[in-house]
């Protein structure tokens, strides 16, 4: 078993396909959702892809379609943002453009966050949306702690809930 994460270097990653080159099977498994989907598993994906090798994706959880699932927001339209950036000013901005994005093209905007950093980042939605935009906060998916919860950034502003360092998946909707 050998770890692949943000860390590793990309000149190591085509060494992890040595199995394969040797005639044995090889897995990836994901810590938290589905390798390669938010996930670095990416870099191996892609290598093996280079190389040749067959890729045989198999079924498992994934806390971004799980959260989309669980959200009652727009399933038909959706995209997948990745994180947000860091900077306040800047991931305000982008916030602002994704609330446009889902307002015309009636699409939800799906986003991760490091979850130390999950209150700044809910704080910051709720201060930029408009307060009819719909808000899920997914988080602890298929814990014991689950918890999803949708409901417009008005509603939110009211409770001005924290998250804590959980895993989350954030999803808008914005109204027209």
């Amino acid at each position: 078993m050998t770890e692949l994460n943000e860390h590793t270097p990309a000149a190591n990653v085509p060494r992890l396909l040595a199995p394969l080159r040797e005639g044995r099977p090889l897995g990836l498994l994901s810590e938290a959702g589905c390798p390669a989907i938010a996930d670095p598993g990416a870099a191996l994906v892609e290598a093996a892809h280079a190389a040749g090798f067959r890729v045989v994706p198999l079924i498992g959880p994934s806390a971004i379609t799980l959260a989309l699932m669980a959200s009652g927001l727009e399933g038909q339209r959706f995209a997948f943002c990745g994180y947000l950036p860091r900077e306040a000013r800047e991931r305000a901005r982008r916030i602002k453009e994704l609330e446009q994005r889902s307002r015309r093209e009636q699409e939800t905007e799906i986003f991760i966050e490091t979850p130390y950093r999950n209150d700044a980042l809910l704080g910051a939605l709720l201060d930029t949306c408009a307060p009819a935009t719909r808000l899920c906060v997914a988080a602890d998916l298929t814990l014991a702690t689950e918890s999803v919860r949708t409901q417009s950034v008005a509603d939110w502003r009211r409770s001005r809930a924290t998250l804590g360092k959980r895993p989350a998946v954030f999803l808008l909707l914005a109204r027209t």
